[in-house]
């Protein structure tokens, strides 16, 4: 390889490819799959458990009116006064009023709810 200007580099001469000397035998092989086969089973058991730990799926009303087959409220505004704030994390002794309690559920969870605040404009 030569560039204009600069002398010839010499290459080394390139070696013959010898075998690895690694083969693969069927005693290889009988021991190997049951071992990734138990490996892979294993991950999946591991994972599966730890994901199943971390968040119930499907429920977020944990204990509010669980006797009732949907939890509604309604109010009228003009009973509402200036302003209502309302409970959006299902943890609230006061439901549906917001008493705080979705400062702790975040510190724990990681999540970020806060509560429903209604207010009339001022006139």
């Amino acid at each position: 390889m030569t560039t204009p200007g600069l002398p010839p580099i010499p290459m080394p001469p390139m070696p013959a490819l010898a075998s690895s000397g690694f083969r693969v035998t069927k005693e290889h092989l009988v021991v190997a799959v049951p071992v990734a086969v138990v490996a892979a089973v294993g991950g999946f058991l591991v994972s599966h458990y730890l994901s199943g730990r971390s968040c119930k799926k499907g429920q977020v009303n944990a204990s509010i009116s669980k006797d009732s087959p949907k939890v509604v409220h309604s109010f009228d505004m003009e009973d509402i006064g200036t302003k209502a704030v309302y409970c959006r994390c299902w943890k609230s002794k006061k439901f549906p009023y917001c008493d705080g309690a979705h400062a702790k559920h975040n510190e724990e969870t990681g999540d970020n709810v806060g509560p429903l605040i209604i207010k009339k404009k001022d006139a």
